[in-house]
């Protein structure tokens, strides 16, 4: 019966079909070890301890896997094509913009988009959505990309909120300009899709856009500047490769 269950146990492995091959596995083992234990010949004993132990390693290896899983990264190949997704967990924290976009930036990035309807207006609900643009062109400025263009494409804030919103950007875009860095500037009423693209064929789609993170509490709480220890909404981020995607 020991046998016939980790062979089961290593068919649903096989398949990618985790969750019950690590219950095979566990109950396969159990039963091996009472086999051990009824065994007197120490030649068997020998032989059967090293096959447990080998399920055991294999066993340890899925319930990481699995654990990986619930922690929120999970990874694809389906016909040849990537998809990695990351779940942000409500009030996680970690999630900064270095580690989420930090090894997509290699040194030959040298333009991007970013599409994001609600780069808007600085008070209000939305005071920080402005402020979350300038620190992810922050990032960029700091490499070990090499930027030269950004490509903005947002929507135009209503009402008082539009001359803000347009003073903001033309400041980011003068203080860029700064640095070497364009930032070219559009907007559409109809722009709902939020993603992130590099010219390394790199393509991040977040479903909260930019602003995945929480207000903080006050300007002098832990987590107002680093946004490592700035607590998250729950959202999901995909990334793809445009090698594998429709052209855009």
């Amino acid at each position: 019966a020991g046998a016939e269950t980790v062979k089961r146990a290593v068919e649903l492995d096989l398949a990618s079909r985790f969750q019950e091959s690590l219950v095979c596995y566990q109950e396969g083992i159990d039963l091996l070890l009472q086999v051990v234990k009824a065994t007197k010949d120490e030649a068997k004993k020998h032989r059967y301890r090293k096959k447990i132990s080998e399920y055991m390693t294999r066993a340890e290896d899925i319930k990481k896997h699995i654990e990986k899983e619930k922690q929120g990264t999970l990874t694809f190949f389906s016909d040849g094509k990537y998809h990695k997704q990351i779940r942000i967990e409500e009030n996680a924290t970690g999630f900064g913009y270095e580690k989420l976009f930090h090894e997509y930036l290699t040194e030959i990035v040298s333009e991007v988009w970013v599409e994001d309807p609600y780069i808007r207006h600085v008070h209000q609900a939305s005071r920080y959505l402005l402020y979350n643009f300038l620190r992810f062109c922050e990032m960029l400025i700091k490499g070990p990309c090499k930027v030269k263009t950004i490509h903005l494409l947002t929507s135009c804030d209503e009402g008082s909120g539009r001359s803000q919103q347009m003073s903001g950007l033309e400041e980011i875009q003068q203080s860029l300009r700064n640095y070497g860095v364009t930032l070219n500037i559009e907007f559409s009423s109809s722009i709902h899709d939020r993603e992130i693209r590099f010219n390394n064929g790199w393509m991040i789609k977040i479903g909260r856009g930019l602003d995945y993170f929480k207000k903080p509490q006050g300007r002098f709480s832990i987590g107002y500047c680093d946004f490592d220890l700035r607590p998250c909404h729950e959202t999901t981020v995909d990334v793809f490769h445009t090698k594998h995607t429709k052209k855009m």
